[in-house]
């Protein structure tokens, strides 16, 4: 699943970076562990990781939405250089440098394409350089002759990839931003078609007493009219009933 990181990888990331540190793991096999399971490579994870640390402090919305705890993913600063270290690594550069390529250029193929450690090396060449320059006055300095003006390959891959990663987060804000924007609509939606039916419901309601209550006064009237009607037709025989004794009592 190469590509794009979705809050829902971001999330697993940390979560198992934060289980690793709990049984003292080493971090190096949480990130073959999430590469392995999505198909990227340990580097890309790792640096992902750590570069995502940064963008979530600056981001405190963001990690409260993913409900990440930056508090366990203090990043350890660099140890210094011992000067063994310092001495094989500007052996290492200026072996590469023999070969035709930039500071920038080995300090990227002996970073294995980390940002970070990129820096770090380069700077620290940069460094030993100039103190070796500023004791010996610059004699014992080897110049090594450019063989071109240009950016080396490792430049061009080091800047695409850069690139790359810079559209890959661009898009991903874009589309999280459009997802969020969508969500919040459809809620909005939601919450009005619900007041609306609410508001029918209640027409539903009082329109269903007012038929209830009219009936009720049907039935009443109607039993009313035939008490009426019984009144009268009792009244009209009892009337007649008179009207033919009369008759009968005058013959």
């Amino acid at each position: 699943m190469k590509g794009l990181w979705e809050n829902k990888e971001v999330t697993e990331l940390f979560k198992t970076v934060e289980n690793s540190k709990q049984k003292g793991v080493s971090l190096r096999n949480a990130f073959a562990s999430h590469a392995k399971k999505y198909g990227r490579q340990p580097n890309s994870v790792r640096n992902y990781y750590y570069q995502e640390i940064d963008r979530l402090a600056n981001d405190k919305a963001r990690s409260g939405e993913l409900k990440i705890d930056l508090k366990k993913h203090i990043k350890n600063k660099s140890a210094s250089f011992s000067k063994e270290e310092e001495k094989n690594l500007v052996a290492k550069i200026d072996q590469l440098r023999a070969q035709g390529k930039s500071v920038r250029g080995a300090c990227f193929v002996l970073s294995e394409g980390d940002p970070t450690k990129m820096l770090r090396y380069q700077n620290k060449y940069r460094n030993a350089v100039k103190q070796k320059e500023s004791k010996s006055g610059g004699a014992d300095i080897i110049k090594f002759s450019s063989k071109r003006q240009g950016l080396s390959e490792s430049d061009i891959t080091s800047l695409f990839m850069g690139l790359v990663r810079l559209v890959k987060r661009n898009i991903t804000s874009e589309i999280e931003q459009k997802q969020q924007k969508d969500k919040e609509s459809l809620n909005e939606k939601l919450r009005k078609a619900t007041l609306m039916l609410g508001e029918k419901d209640h027409e539903i309601l009082t329109l269903k007493e007012k038929f209830d209550k009219l009936r009720q006064d049907y039935q009443a009237l109607n039993q009313k009219m035939m008490k009426l009607k019984c009144e009268k037709a009792s009244f009209l025989s009892k009337k007649l009933s008179s009207s033919k004794v009369k008759a009968v009592i005058n013959v």
